[in-house]
């Protein structure tokens, strides 16, 4: 079995949504748990390592537990093979955020969990009309945005010799497709201007995840999204294809 470990917020809970279920199709066993606070940063989850905070919620395979835990209570009741994470969405673009609390960060798991590939997941530029507060920082600018997120990101991970689970590249690559071309009247992949569509755009982050962490590709997979947030929301297969080939082509 694969067990997956993400300390992240809601971008990591959009990432594993759909995971466990993607791995389950492609007849792998794997075991995925995010640890969620809205909108945590980097210097939030060191704070919390040194506190043991138990204030993340636990959510596994995709759905919640209803439980709450520390980071050094995850990192023991496990031996986890990837362990994910990544700055909060609005700073990932501003390098100076992530130091020194990502090292910091990573000098503890590796200390606590030393069989474990750290990784860190690129999270996604805004949608051009988003309304997060926090837009400001880029602009209101969704290329600016990307471009500083990427960038950040890559400079981060080869400071730290670890790799990206390129999200935002993916997403951006997406943007460019039918029917995903927003601007021109498209369909968005976020669902509120920053988060991802709960069909299409979670399947993408955890077919991204997938094909990171196991190199298998997605085309074939038979697993179709599902969601019980969107009443009557019905996944389009012949979109998800569409979905599937950005993932795989990238």
């Amino acid at each position: 079995m694969i067990k997956v470990l993400a300390v992240g917020n809601s971008f990591s809970q959009d990432a594993t949504h759909y995971l466990h279920q993607i791995a389950a199709a492609d007849n792998v066993e794997m075991k995925v748990v995010n640890l969620y606070i809205g909108g945590c940063s980097l210097e939030q989850h060191w704070n919390n390592i040194r506190s043991e905070a138990e204030e993340y919620l636990y959510e596994e395979n995709g759905r919640s537990t209803e439980e709450y835990i520390s980071i050094p209570k995850a990192l023991e009741m496990d031996k986890w093979d990837y362990i994910v994470t990544q700055q909060v969405s609005h700073d990932s673009g501003v390098i100076e955020t992530y130091y020194p609390y990502i090292e910091d960060i990573a000098d503890y798991i590796k200390s606590k969990a030393p069989q474990a590939e750290i990784l860190l997941q690129e999270t996604w530029a805004y949608e051009t009309d988003s309304l997060h507060s926090e837009f400001s920082k880029y602009n209101q600018d969704q290329q600016e945005m990307y471009k500083k997120v990427s960038a950040a990101y890559r400079s981060v991970a080869k400071k730290m010799g670890v790799r990206v689970i390129p999200c935002g590249d993916v997403v951006q690559a997406l943007r460019k497709k039918e029917p995903f071309l927003y601007g021109q009247g498209g369909m968005p992949i976020c669902r509120d201007g920053f988060h991802m569509n709960v069909i299409y755009g979670r399947y993408l982050l955890a077919a991204t995840w997938y094909k990171t962490l196991t190199g298998n590709r997605v085309g074939e997979n038979a697993y179709i999204p599902r969601t019980e947030l969107v009443p009557n929301a019905v996944c389009n297969e012949q979109i998800l294809r569409v979905v599937k080939e950005t993932v795989d082509n990238y």
